[in-house]
């Protein structure tokens, strides 16, 4: 299917956040791993260099006409860009250089990843403290404000990165809170009212559709409860997720989006220092994987098309060594999943 094609020689990828805070030895490491077919780079985010390199702030920094702050609860919506937002900035364009330093003359996928508008909208706060979630009209500019910033930003890297194809990933750990009215508010003795599932849905198109008629896009979320029907028809081109928070109630659903051409992109590798058993096997990380496929029917000659193998989850927290390993590992265990499909 042509849905599929957009992703095709993407075996492997990362999350997104790398641990440490060399900006040549993130990119060093993402090319790298994935050179030769093995998966598809990205733009790496390294917040351990502190507030502006984590994911929320660095959204901020691609923010048109809307600035934050940071405060000691997080980020908070400012009138003029500050320190923090100019800091936010500045490490994405030192981010940039060092990838493109590493893709000259690259020819494929390449991944940037930004946070997507309910995420970013639970996370930054209003003037008052309140999050931006608890005003709609706060929350449709700040979606606006974002995916024009993904369009310059977008544009950015193709110019910089010429022979690239450009795959935006939208980051939505907190989107299933969202719908179901679990994102707590500043006392933390109550929660936000959850938001219509339309207007999530109508949000996310618009947003996504910053890459572009012709562009290719993903939406990853780490938590349980993906609503992957919803995202399907916000647009998404792919679908991230922890392979291990999956339940029965969600499989349905994965199987609808695997034969409608979404791709899955499985987080199967821990992205945590594990005992380095739960890295000797790249078989082994994919057999749930193959037993999924059993179940819900699928033909198993589809698995390397329709999969993408990635860490669990973001690599900030694991060590360097660790993180260069669970990338390489990911590349593994997608050839095995592409050998050995059953």
């Amino acid at each position: 299917m042509s849905e599929k094609s957009k992703f095709s020689g993407c075996p492997a990828t990362g999350i997104g956040s790398m641990p440490g805070g060399d900006a040549r030895e993130a990119a060093k490491t993402v090319t790298g791993s994935f050179a030769d077919g093995q998966g598809m780079p990205y733009l790496a985010e390294l917040p351990a260099r502190g507030p502006g390199a984590d994911m929320i702030g660095r959204s901020v920094g691609l923010l048109v006409e809307m600035y934050g702050h940071v405060e000691p609860s997080g980020w908070r919506i400012s009138d003029r860009p500050g320190r923090d937002t100019r800091r936010a900035r500045s490490w994405l364009g030192e981010d940039l250089d060092a990838l493109e330093e590493f893709t000259q003359g690259y020819e494929g996928l390449l991944k940037v990843q930004a946070v997507g508008p309910w995420t970013l909208a639970a996370a930054l706060e209003l003037r008052g403290g309140e999050a931006m979630l608890a005003d709609p009209g706060a929350c449709r500019d700040l979606a606006g404000s974002l995916a024009e910033g993904l369009r310059a930003h977008l544009a950015e890297v193709r110019r910089r990165m010429p022979g690239a194809s450009v795959v935006l990933q939208l980051d939505e750990p907190s989107l299933t809170a969202v719908l179901l009215g679990r994102v707590r508010s500043a006392s933390g003795y109550r929660t936000y009212r959850a938001v219509d599932r339309q207007i999530v849905e109508a949000t996310l198109r618009d947003v996504l559709a910053a890459a572009g008629e012709d562009g290719t896009t993903l939406v990853h979320s780490c938590a349980p409860e993906v609503p992957v029907a919803l995202l399907r028809r916000a647009g998404a081109d792919g679908i991230s997720l922890d392979f291990s928070l999956l339940t029965e109630r969600e499989e349905e659903a994965i199987g609808e989006a695997v034969e409608g051409g979404t791709q899955l992109f499985l987080g199967v590798v821990p992205s945590t220092d594990a005992a380095t058993t739960a890295l000797s096997d790249p078989g082994g990380s994919v057999m749930g994987v193959r037993t999924l496929w059993r179940r819900l029917g699928l033909n198993p000659g589809t698995l390397a098309e329709s999969v993408t193998i990635t860490p669990s989850c973001g690599l900030a927290g694991a060590s360097p060594a660790y993180a260069r390993t669970a990338l390489a590992h990911s590349a593994r265990a997608a050839r095995s999943l592409a050998d050995n499909p059953e």
